[in-house]
């Protein structure tokens, strides 16, 4: 298949339930979450349109309706501001809203990220397209996305976003076995889900960030469930691996794992560091802290 076309499209999956964060989650989306004073989600569509991505889908569940207004004209704040004379804000609220084409489908049940992904396949259509595991914030200069886009431009096929973990985390990860590596891309042999450290081929795991070509949706239709029940993304990554190249890369920056508690706070601390509002004084009192 030709890869001419660009890659216009990012896929959200924020159907999840958040149990890690109960009971904060019981009534809000984990997505929702706040880094110092924007939602956890907000970073991932940010990074996409900084990489010239702003047709964005999300894949929601029950429960999800912040995720949906946020992004929406909250016409009531905006009137509200223009009285109160708050210009900075006001700005700041119409660009969320302004950013964006974004689309929504449901993921009627939890049926695991592969599920999540063959949800969108309409909406999608012919084109290579991005998925966007918000979880997974990346700091970047150029930004993550937009280094994965200049790979995929160069390799025309299915890039991976890859990071080094320690080896004793490996089986947290879906995990890369590599063939060859040219100018940091990596060509992937195979993919191994969540393998014993006994057991893995290296110790490049499989983060949040994923340009796919159209053909994945034909490997998930056809991918068996896993012995939880979930149709996962790696293993209808693999399956395409059998019919076209697949490539993997390391992109240049910092990523933090907000989809656990110690991986949520580093993140907060991190992006309020980088504040110049806030980030002598925050520097001052956490120097203050003697626990």
């Amino acid at each position: 298949m030709a890869m001419t076309a660009k890659v216009r499209k990012a896929v959200f999956p924020a159907a999840g339930l958040g149990t890690r964060f109960l009971p904060a989650t019981k009534a809000q989306p984990k997505e929702m979450l706040p880094l110092v004073d924007k939602p956890i989600i907000q970073y991932g569509v940010e990074e996409a349109v900084a990489s010239g991505i702003d047709n964005i889908i999300i894949v929601t569940g029950r429960g999800k309706n912040a995720i949906e207004d946020h992004f929406d004209v909250s016409v009531e704040l905006e009137t509200f501001l223009e009285a109160r004379k708050k210009s900075d804000l006001l700005e700041e609220i119409r660009r969320i809203s302004n950013l964006i084409q974004v689309s929504y489908v449901r993921q009627g049940e939890a049926l695991g990220l592969g599920h999540a992904v063959l949800v969108t396949r309409e909406l999608v259509g012919p084109e290579p397209f991005a998925v966007v595991l918000a979880d997974d914030v990346v700091d970047a200069a150029p930004p993550g996305l937009a280094q994965m886009v200049e790979v995929f431009n160069r390799v025309q096929g299915p890039v991976l976003a890859v990071e080094r973990v320690p080896w004793d985390a490996v089986s947290s990860y879906g995990i890369v076995d590599i063939e060859s590596e040219t100018d940091g891309i990596y060509k992937v042999r195979d993919l191994v889900e969540k393998p014993k450290r006994a057991d893995a081929p290296s110790n490049l795991a499989i983060i949040g960030r994923y340009i796919l070509t159209p053909d994945i949706f034909e490997e998930l239709a056809i991918t068996a469930e896993d012995r939880t029940g979930e149709i996962q993304l790696t293993n209808g990554i693999r399956r395409l691996l059998q019919k076209r190249p697949i490539h993997a890369y390391e992109i240049k920056g910092v990523r933090h794992d907000t989809g656990n508690k110690l991986g949520y706070l580093k993140a907060v601390v991190y992006f309020a560091l980088k504040r110049e509002d806030l980030a002598g004084p925050f520097a001052d009192y956490l120097r203050t802290l003697k626990l």
